[in-house]
């Protein structure tokens, strides 16, 4: 599943050492971008948190998995990114707005000739 908004707060890192070794896990606040928004979190865990480098404010798509547990008669979500892709909305591919463009050359004389009108 696939969902879309943008980063509004980030948790603090969590990490641990379990029977199977070291971990890490990071959890975010998304903010939809629908006529009602609603705040997900959802969970980074291991090296993709370094990977993905999300900051408050970024605008993503986070493809989840959802999944429910029970413990102890009560049940638990979890929200896991398998991926997480900025969206970098409205930006031409490959165009870097923070380069000036070049200057056009002046228009003589010469060169309003040469126009066909």
């Amino acid at each position: 599943m696939d969902i879309k908004g943008k980063i509004v707060s980030i948790l603090p890192l969590a990490s641990g050492t379990s029977a199977k070794g070291v971990w890490k896990k990071q959890e975010y606040i998304l903010q939809t971008e629908e006529q009602f928004p609603k705040k997900i979190c959802f969970v980074v865990w291991g090296e993709k948190i370094d990977e993905y480098a999300l900051k408050d404010g970024d605008a993503v798509v986070a493809s989840v998995d959802i999944e429910s547990r029970e413990f102890n008669g009560r049940w638990y979500t979890d929200v896991k990114a398998w991926k997480v892709v900025k969206d970098n909305k409205g930006a031409a591919a490959g165009y870097d707005s923070s380069v000036p463009l070049p200057p056009l050359p002046p228009m003589g004389e010469e060169m309003a000739e040469d126009l066909p009108f």
